[in-house]
C-alpha cells in the first residue's frame, strides 16, 4: 500500500500548500483516484514530463516540475554549464505560466540564469531561442495537442534540439535521483531579479526569429498572388500573432482568422482536442472559409509546432490533408525550386522518421537526396541536422514526420509550424501562377512518384490496466508476428527494441541501425507496410499503415483491405 503512505504524507506535510492538501482530502473515500495519482511518480521520459493537471506525484503540479527542474538543474551544474543559462517558453495551456516561473526560480535557486519568454510563445521559437541566447539548454511547458487536462515539460540542449541519448538517460538518472520533494530548491522571484538571474525576453527574439524564416523564401510572392485568401485558426494556442505576422511580412493581405479560436484559452472550448490531425477541429473555420470563398484553411497545435492544411478539391469542397501529404508538398516545392534555382546543395538530405509515408523516399531519390530514417519523434531529425554540422557528411534540406510536423531551414531543430505556413502558402502562390491550385498540384506529386497513401489508427487504453494491456499487445506481436495482412505477405519484420530486421523469405537477420525503441514495423508485398508502438505522450497504441496502389482509388481500396485486417484487432 506504498501509495496511500504516499498519499497520507501529501495530505498531512507543511511542504505542500494548503491548496494541494485540501485537493486531496477530498479525495478520501475514493480508492482508485488515489491509487492513479500515487501509484507511482509523474515519469520524467526520454523528452520530459506530460500528464494530468492536479495533485499527487503522478499528476503535472509545482512540485512535480520543481522535481524535476532541480534534477535538470543537478545536471547543468555537473555539465559545468550553469552560466550559460537556461531559455524557457510556454503556450496556452492552464498553469503553464506558473510552471515556467516555478521552473525559472528552481533553475536561479541553483544559481543558473533563466531566460523566459514575456508571455506564451511556439515551441520552435524556443528552440530557436537556445540556440540565439547560447544557453546550456531550454523548456517549454506544453502539452501539444493533448486533451486541456493535461501539461507538459519538455527540455531542449543547446543544439536547439530535444535531449537525446545519451543526455536524456543521465538527466532521468538525476531526476529519479530525487527522493523528497524537500530537496528541491526555490527562491523568490524578487530576489532573482535582484541577482540578475531572472530575465524577461521577447521583442528581440521575436524579431530575430522572424528574420531567419524570411530568409528561406525561394520564391517572393507574385503581386497577383498577394490577394489569395487565407483562413487560419490557432486553435486558442500560442501560433495566432507569429502566424500572422509572417504572412503579412511575405505580403499576404487577405488573411481570416477564425475568431471564436484566436485567443488563448486552456480550456480549448470550440474543440476540447485541440489537434490539427481531427477534422472536427476545422469546423468553424470551413464555416469561415465558405462564406468569403477562401483557397486555403489553415490550423496549428497549441503550441504552434504542427500544421493541419485544408486545400479546395475539384469540386470546390475542402480536402483535408494528411501529415504525409503536407510533407510531401513541402518537400516536393523546396527540393524543386532549389533545384531550379541551383541552390540545392550536392550533398542534400530529406529526414523521415520510421512511421512516416515512403513517397519521401521517392522525393529524395529524384533529387538525388540522401533519403535518413530516424525513430519517432522529431528530436531525432534534429539530432540529425547537429550531426551533419559535426561531420559535414550532408546538408539539411527538410525533414517531416507523418503526425503533421515538418521542418524548412535549420533555424529551428524541432517541428516548425510558423515555417511550415509559411511555405505551404509561398507554395500555393507560386502554383497560382503556374495555373494549378494545391490540390491539383498533390496530384501531380502522386502522378510522378505513386499513389501512396497513409492511415493511423489509435486505440485509447487508460490507467494502469490499460498499460498493461498495451505491453500484453506489444509482447504478442513480437512473439508471433504476422506472416500476412490486407491479402499481402509480410517480407520483412523489424524489431527495434530488439534492434533485429529479420527477413521472413531468407531467414537472414540483421541490425536495425537505430537506438532501441518499442516500435514493431511489417514490411510488405507491393510497398505496403505497417508499424504498432505505444504513444509515448498519451495512453494509446497506435496503429500505422501504408499501402501504393495505381490510381487513389486503388490505395484507398489497398489501404481499406489493410487496416480492417482481423490482425490488427484489439480486443
Amino acid at each position: 500500500m506504498e501509495y496511500l503512505e504516499k498519499y497520507n504524507k501529501w495530505t498531512t506535510s507543511d511542504y505542500f500548500d494548503d491548496e494541494t492538501r485540501k485537493e486531496l482530502l477530498g479525495l478520501k473515500g475514493n480508492d482508485a483516484e488515489i491509487k492513479d495519482r500515487f501509484y507511482k511518480d509523474l515519469e520524467f521520459g526520454t523528452g520530459g514530463l506530460r500528464g494530468v493537471l492536479g495533485a499527487g506525484s503522478n499528476r503535472m503540479n509545482l512540485y512535480t516540475v520543481r522535481k524535476a527542474t532541480q534534477g535538470l538543474a543537478n545536471y547543468i551544474i555537473k555539465q559545468g554549464g550553469e552560466d550559460k543559462g537556461v531559455a524557457i517558453a510556454y503556450d496556452s495551456r492552464r498553469m503553464s505560466p506558473e510552471f515556467a516561473e516555478d521552473a525559472a526560480l528552481c533553475l536561479n535557486s541553483n544559481g543558473i540564469k533563466a531566460y523566459v519568454f514575456e508571455s506564451l510563445r511556439p515551441t520552435p521559437e524556443l528552440s530557436f531561442a537556445v540556440r540565439e541566447l547560447h544557453c546550456i539548454a531550454g523548456i517549454v511547458i506544453t502539452a501539444s495537442h493533448n486533451p486541456p487536462e493535461y501539461n507538459g515539460y519538455k527540455v531542449y540542449w543547446e543544439d536547439g534540439a530535444q535531449i537525446t541519448y545519451p543526455k536524456d538517460v543521465e538527466i532521468i538518472g538525476e531526476v529519479n535521483a530525487i527522493t523528497e520533494y524537500s530537496a528541491v530548491k526555490t527562491m523568490d522571484k524578487k530576489a532573482a531579479e535582484e541577482k540578475g538571474l531572472f530575465h524577461i525576453i521577447g521583442k528581440e527574439i521575436d524579431d530575430r526569429y522572424m528574420e531567419e524564416l524570411k530568409k528561406l523564401v525561394v520564391n517572393p510572392i507574385a503581386d497577383e498572388c498577394r490577394d489569395m485568401k487565407i483562413v487560419y485558426t490557432p486553435l486558442h494556442g500560442t501560433g495566432n500573432l507569429p502566424v500572422r505576422r509572417i504572412l503579412k511580412e511575405l505580403g499576404f493581405t487577405n488573411v481570416y482568422v477564425v475568431k471564436e479560436q484566436e485567443l488563448p484559452d486552456g480550456n480549448f472550448p470550440t474543440v476540447g482536442y485541440p489537434n490539427p490531425e481531427d477534422p472536427k477541429v476545422f469546423t468553424l473555420a470551413k464555416k469561415l472559409a465558405d462564406e468569403i470563398g477562401a483557397d486555403l484553411i489553415l490550423a496549428t497545435d497549441p503550441d504552434a509546432d504542427r500544421l493541419g492544411v485544408q486545400v479546395r478539391g475539384e469540386d470546390g469542397e475542402f480536402i483535408l490533408l494528411t501529415g504525409n501529404m503536407s510533407g510531401a508538398l513541402i518537400a516536393e516545392y523546396v527540393f524543386s525550386q532549389k533545384a531550379a534555382h541551383n541552390t540545392l546543395p550536392k550533398n542534400a538530405a530529406l529526414i523521415k522518421t520510421i512511421v512516416t509515408g515512403n513517397i519521401s523516399d521517392r522525393i529524395a531519390a529524384y533529387y538525388g537526396a540522401a533519403l535518413i530514417e530516424v525513430l519517432t519523434g522529431f528530436k531525432y531529425i534534429g539530432e540529425q541536422i547537429k550531426f551533419f554540422e559535426e561531420t559535414g557528411s550532408h546538408e539539411y534540406v527538410f525533414g517531416f514526420e507523418e503526425s503533421y510536423g515538418c521542418l524548412v531551414g535549420t533555424h529551428s531543430r524541432d517541428k516548425d509550424a510558423v515555417v511550415a505556413v509559411m511555405a505551404l502558402c509561398e507554395a500555393a502562390a507560386y502554383y497560382k501562377t503556374q495555373g494549378i491550385s494545391l490540390y491539383q498540384q498533390m496530384n501531380k506529386v502522386f502522378e510522378k512518384y505513386g499513389y501512396f497513401k497513409e492511415d493511423l489508427v489509435s486505440v485509447t487504453l487508460k490507467g494502469i490496466e490499460g498499460m498493461e494491456k498495451i505491453k500484453e499487445i506489444m509482447e504478442g506481436y513480437r512473439k508471433n508476428p504476422p506472416l500476412a495482412a490486407g491479402g499481402l505477405k509480410v517480407l520483412k519484420f523489424r524489431d527495434y527494441k530488439e534492434d533485429k530486421i529479420t527477413d521472413l523469405v531468407t531467414k537472414e537477420v540483421t541490425p536495425t541501425g537505430l537506438p532501441k525503441s518499442d516500435v514493431l514495423y511489417f514490411e510488405l508485398e507491393e510497398d505496403a507496410w505497417c508499424a504498432v508502438r505505444p504513444s509515448g505522450t498519451e495512453p494509446k497504441i497506435k496503429f500505422y499503415f501504408g499501402v501504393k496502389g495505381t490510381s487513389l482509388a486503388d490505395s484507398a481500396e489497398k489501404l481499406e483491405k489493410l487496416v480492417h485486417d482481423p490482425v490488427f484487432k484489439v480486443d
